[in-house]
């Protein structure tokens, strides 16, 4: 790995020339004697990412901005509050709720969420020129080194037809004890964009393996070494007792994305009247088929070897003594069909009109139940909870037919409306009904927009939350469905790098994981207030960012919430030689103290609790940014300010935040 560190460095370092000379070769036509002969004005590039289940395009940007570039090896600033087991790559929760996803069909998918790719995370791109963007980021010693290797490649055939890759490697020993995980994703993709025919797809694989440490033994170790360490101010974090000794968690899955788009319509001539011949003709698409097709399979293992601390760490053991194999799988195979009445058509189509039906099938399989059920079960194992009925195997159809009123063009007045309703299998009589609605207006010289949105969902409880089994945990149960109402509205003033957002949720029969690790519904409503706050300020060299979130929460054990999170950025800007662009700051993350989920290893949850309180503590980052043509670096010292305040760095109960480390980083845009 420390070779690969070097090679990759030089390498990097001795391709930016060449780089940049292909980049302005690639702009000129040139002559029999390398001379320009004319200059060529390429397109921008651009990126877009979709949504399901129409393939809809918006409009994303391309990864090579130098601010905060740095912030990415920092697994506690994955988010402005993020709730981590301290390393990166490994489990985590997005604590800002309006940021947060809902529970997927695969629960144990959710904590690795910031990790792994997806639909909405998908990147499409049309460079003209092809683009490959290599990064390498590292940090630490030998004993708890952090290496993160990523790699975009996207070249177009043509100006219709778009190839891509990428590849993402993290491999972190972490900075405590049994701690480490290695994660590997790797996918490709293509896009094709005609007149009449339109295709977008990809495929992308990932597999992680983690090592479940169970959190710190004594919390004092961090917020008081001197009551157990006779005297002594601080200990290594790698010398730290930690719970479990040989348990790991490995998930892994792929999936697998097609949109297809046959659009009807007709050609729209334009005539040079003096010469009567044909200018140019326009292809002008009315009406578009849709298919869409999705599969996705996942696949979660928890190991532990030690016998002893797996029946000590845990509150039961129903299937085996001498350790636990759990293994859960999951696929699932959507396929869209929908007809698209396209805005702006003609000059009354003001808006566009969609209607779809949806079919999916969804298998799960898990430890076989026939073990719950033998006559020589060991009377050591605990008794098996009552009424249980759990299939190994399960297999359900579902249907769902919805229809989309869009209008994207003009300034006034743009809007979204989603509606999907569930009509055959345990989603029947789901509704899920969504959208916004924007203006824009001058203000300052510049664009002011306003945007409303909010959404009404009744949605059936994912199947292994209400049936499920494992060495330390089973359930059978009968939830209702879940209700859930927000509304909501945004302000971004650019003139004064102002974004305002607030909203209020309700949430009935909300689904969550008790404190001893079972999944619970709530008997009354969960409501939750939401509003952030983003301020840039700056005179000259000197900037400011402010990015602040209040909320508030009705339950604050089923849904815990810090009530304000704060990240804030002072940094200089400025450049050196007229070439180095150069951002020198400190950033700080901070949250105020709440009771935040535990972390329960075997089922990669966060699971309420009413007794520890983790938060009101800065975690402070100096970093130097800089970025010089098509290469960006950074230089690194993560939680500066270890030791300033009262130690009491916990994301999570008994879970410590990184200590101090110093990081590098590297990333080089090659042009072909």
């Amino acid at each position: 790995m420390r070779l690969l560190r070097f090679t990759t460095i030089v390498l990097a370092l001795l391709c930016v020339p060449f780089a940049s000379a292909q980049r302005e070769k690639s702009a000129s036509a040139m002559d029999g004697n390398n001379k320009p002969k004319k200059q060529v004005q390429l397109e921008p590039s651009w990126a877009w990412r979709i949504t399901e289940p129409l393939g809809e395009r918006y409009e994303s940007t391309i990864d090579t901005l130098q601010y905060n570039y740095q912030r990415q090896a920092v697994p506690s600033m994955t988010h402005n509050a993020f709730a981590t087991t301290g390393n990166l790559g490994a489990a985590g929760l997005n604590m800002n709720f309006f940021e947060r996803e809902t529970m997927s069909e695969f629960f144990f998918a959710d904590a690795l969420s910031a990790w792994l790719p997806s639909t909405s995370t998908q990147r499409f791109y049309n460079t003209r020129i092809p683009m490959t963007l290599l990064s390498y980021n590292t940090g630490g010693g030998k004993e708890n080194t952090q290496d993160r290797l990523r790699a975009i490649f996207s070249g177009n055939i043509n100006g219709r037809a778009q190839v891509g890759a990428m590849l993402d490697y993290i491999y972190s020993k972490g900075a405590y004890e049994l701690q480490s995980d290695k994660d590997f994703t790797w996918g490709l993709n293509g896009s094709y964009m005609g007149d009449r025919y339109e295709m977008q797809a990809f495929f992308n694989h990932y597999s992680f393996t983690i090592k479940e440490n169970g959190g710190i033994t004594d919390d004092r170790y961090i917020t008081k070494p001197e009551d157990i360490l006779s005297g002594e101010t601080s200990i290594d974090a790698r010398s730290i007792p930690v719970r479990l000794s040989a348990a790991h968690s490995v998930f892994g899955g792929q999936q697998f994305f097609m949109n297809h788009r046959y659009k009807v319509g007709y050609y729209h001539t334009e005539r040079d009247s003096l010469v009567d011949s044909i200018v140019h003709r326009t292809y002008i698409p009315v009406t578009s088929f849709i298919w869409t097709m999705n599969y996705r399979d996942a696949k979660h293992r928890f190991l532990n070897s030690n016998a002893k601390q797996d029946t000590s760490y845990f509150n039961n053991t129903y299937l085996q003594l001498g350790g636990t194999d759990d293994n859960t799988k999951y696929w699932s195979l959507t396929n869209t069909v929908g007809v698209q009445l396209l805005e702006g058509f003609h000059k009354y189509a003001k808006f566009g009109l969609a209607a779809y039906v949806t079919h999916e099938i969804r298998h799960y399989t898990q430890n076989p139940d026939s073990l719950l059920y033998l006559p020589d079960r060991s009377p050591l194992l605990d008794p098996l909870p009552e009424g249980v009925k759990t299939e190994n195997r399960f297999s359900e159809n579902l249907v769902w037919v919805g229809g989309q009123l869009t209008k994207k063009r003009g300034s006034l007045l743009t809007y979204t409306i989603l509606a999907k309703f569930g009509i055959v299998g345990s989603v029947a009589g789901d509704i899920d009904i969504g959208g916004e609605i924007g203006t824009r207006f001058p203000l300052f010289g510049d664009s002011v927009s306003v945007t409303g949105y909010g959404f009404f969902r009744n949605e059936e409880a994912p199947y292994l939350m209400k049936r499920y089994v494992s060495n330390h945990f089973i359930w059978d149960n009968d939830f209702s469905k879940q209700r859930t109402f927000r509304a909501g509205g945004r302000l971004v003033i650019p003139h004064t790098g102002t974004s305002v957002d607030a909203g209020f949720q309700t949430l009935e029969n909300y689904l969550y994981f008790d404190k001893n690790g079972m999944p619970q519904q709530t008997g009354s409503n969960v409501n939750v207030f939401s509003a952030s706050l983003s301020q840039r300020l700056a005179y000259r060299i000197l900037h400011w960012d402010n990015e602040l979130t209040y909320q508030t929460t009705s339950n604050d054990y089923a849904l815990p919430l810090p009530a304000l999170t704060v990240y804030s950025n002072l940094y200089l800007q400025f450049k050196i030689a007229r070439v180095l662009n150069v951002q020198f700051g400190v950033d700080c993350s901070y949250y105020t103290k709440y009771k935040a989920p535990s972390y329960n290893p075997a089922t990669m949850t966060f699971n309420a609790q009413d007794e520890v309180e983790v938060g009101n503590y800065p975690f402070m980052n100096a970093y130097v940014n800089c970025k010089l043509k098509k290469t960006r670096f950074y230089l690194l010292m993560s939680h500066v300010n270890q030791g300033l305040f009262k130690a009491n760095y916990f994301a999570l109960p008994h879970y410590p935040l990184n200590p101090r480390r110093f990081q590098i980083g590297l990333c080089v845009d090659f042009a072909n």
